[in-house]
C-alpha cells in the first residue's frame, strides 16, 4: 500500500532533499512538496495526505499550531534545526522528529516507525471531523461544521453564514473546494452559488430551500439530485 506524502518546510533546499528521499523510498508517493502551508493544510483537511514531513520554524504558521489545527489526520514526522521542540512534537504522537541535517539512513528510521500504531490508539478508527480552517483577514478561522447554516458564491470570495458568528465569514476560496472539505451526508451543492446545511433547511418551498428565513434557490441542474435525497430523508 502506498503511503501518500507531503513535504512543507519553508527552505526550498530542505523541499527539494526530502522529497527526493522520498521519491526513492519504497511504499511512498511525493503528493505534494511546498513552502505554502496553506495549500499543504487544505490538502490534509481533504484527506489527501497519508504522512506529513513538517517543519517547525515556518513565518506563517509554526509545524506546532499546524499539528494542532489538524489532530490527527495524518501521520506527521517532524523535520527541523531545533532540539528544543521535542516535547511538543511528542505530544502530538509523531512518527518521529528528525534533527537537519537528515540523512538518508536517518529518514529511512522514521519510515519503518510507521508500521507501530499511535500510542493509546491501537484499534481505534479516525474520528469524524467536526470542524474546518478558513483563512479569512490573514487568519485561520476555527470552524465547527455544526454551526454552518449555507456558503454563497460571491465571486472571488464565498461567504460563510453561521449560527454563531455576529457576521458572514469571507474567504479568498472557492465554492468546489469547500464542496470537497465537506461531510457530502450533511451539505448539499443546491446552486453553483450556493452550498446548504441539510440539517438547517426550515422548509422546502418551489425550488427554494429556506434557511434561517433567506430564500436560497434550488438551481435546475441540481433539482434532481436534491429532491431524491430530500424523499429518502
Amino acid at each position: 500500500m502506498q503511503i501518500r506524502t507531503a513535504v512543507l518546510d519553508d527552505e526550498p533546499l530542505a523541499v527539494e532533499l526530502l522529497s527526493d528521499y522520498v521519491e526513492k523510498t519504497d511504499h511512498l508517493t511525493l503528493v505534494e512538496a511546498s513552502t505554502d502551508v496553506y495549500k499543504v493544510l487544505k490538502m490534509v483537511q481533504q484527506n489527501e495526505i497519508d504522512l506529513l514531513l513538517l517543519d517547525i520554524q515556518m513565518p506563517e504558521l509554526t509545524g506546532i499550531q499546524f499539528m494542532k489545527i489538524i489532530g490527527d489526520s495524518c501521520r506527521v514526522i517532524i523535520t527541523t534545526a531545533y532540539t528544543e521542540y521535542a516535547l511538543d512534537g511528542y505530544e502530538f504522537n509523531v512518527v518521529d522528529y528528525l534533527l537537519k541535517p537528515i540523512s538518508y539512513e536517518r529518514f529511512t528510521k522514521a519510515i519503518k516507525k510507521l508500521d507501530q500504531p499511535l500510542a493509546g490508539k491501537a484499534g481505534s478508527t479516525p474520528q469524524k471531523p467536526d470542524h474546518i480552517f478558513i483563512k479569512s483577514d490573514y487568519k485561520l478561522v476555527r470552524i465547527p461544521l455544526a454551526d454552518i447554516l449555507y456558503i454563497e458564491s460571491l465571486r472571488d470570495y464565498i461567504a460563510i453564514h453561521t449560527t454563531t458568528a455576529p457576521q458572514k465569514i469571507m474567504s479568498l476560496e472557492s465554492l468546489r473546494n469547500m464542496e470537497s472539505l465537506l461531510p457530502a451526508a450533511e451539505f448539499m451543492r443546491v446552486h453553483k452559488s450556493y452550498i446548504v446545511a441539510m440539517q438547517k433547511i426550515s422548509f422546502v418551498e418551489r425550488n427554494r430551500v429556506v434557511i434561517n428565513e433567506q430564500y436560497i434557490p434550488i438551481g435546475e441542474s441540481y433539482q434532481a439530485k436534491f429532491f431524491s435525497v430530500i424523499n429518502k430523508s
